[in-house]
């Protein structure tokens, strides 16, 4: 279970790194990449939080 939190908490740091990195300015290609990392990060955390990814 400790180890599921911690998990948790290190996806839930990532989502709030991209987001603040999505307010800076960024080229095209960046924030396509940090789009899609925030979007596997979020399907990460409903993994771990609900079992299944989140549709």
């Amino acid at each position: 279970m400790d180890e599921t939190i911690a998990r948790l908490h290190a996806h839930l740091r990532n989502i709030d790194r991209y987001q603040k990195l999505l307010k800076t300015k960024l080229t095209e290609v960046e924030m396509q990449y940090l789009e899609r990392r925030l979007s596997e990060e979020r399907t990460a955390v409903a993994v771990l939080h609900f079992g299944t990814p989140a549709g």
